[in-house]
């Protein structure tokens, strides 16, 4: 038993040797060190591209094939003046939602789960009327929680998770 033990390491030792020799380190080196650059962290804006480090929020996250989106109002991408109602607010900050998710190579039925931020609680079946609109195949886990205010005057603020679905992103 000792013998073949004995072949075995002297075999694996002239390998990796030969291995050395070859270069095949090296390759197999830099494999790894492709695999932790798509590990990180990549840090995007809104439009899915790196973010440039200027704010002090990042809309976009990707960690490991999941996909984080900082809290999204009615007014996150949109300065304009619009109505402030439920119906609206809601549809802005879902399409903005959308959007993130979408750029970072998700889906909205790649959403694992999302934060509900109200002013009002009294505008949760509003909210629910638009919210259901976006996920025809099942809703994502989900919490809702009423606050004092929300940035921008926004009647609703969202943040939420997703899985990274779409190859090449």
């Amino acid at each position: 038993m000792f013998s073949n033990l004995s072949s075995r390491r002297s075999f694996a030792a002239r390998l990796a040797s030969l291995f050395t020799g070859a270069g095949v380190v090296g390759v197999l080196s830099a494999s790894k060190t492709e695999a932790q650059a798509q590990a990180g962290v990549q840090k995007l804006g809104y439009d899915g591209k790196p973010a440039t480090g200027g704010g002090f929020i990042t809309p976009l996250i990707i960690h490991n094939g999941v996909i984080y989106i900082a809290g999204q109002g009615a007014h996150s991408h949109d300065s304009s003046t619009f109505a402030m109602d439920i119906d609206t607010h809601t549809k802005k900050v879902m399409e903005n939602v959308k959007t993130l998710v979408e750029a970072g190579g998700g889906t909205m039925d790649s959403i694992l789960q999302l934060t509900v931020f109200l002013t009002k609680i009294d505008d949760y079946d509003g909210m629910n009327k638009v919210f259901k609109t976006y996920f025809p195949n099942g809703g994502p886990a989900r919490t809702t929680v009423a606050v004092a205010a929300l940035p921008g005057q926004s009647l609703v603020e969202i943040n939420c998770t997703a899985a990274v679905v779409k190859k090449g992103m």
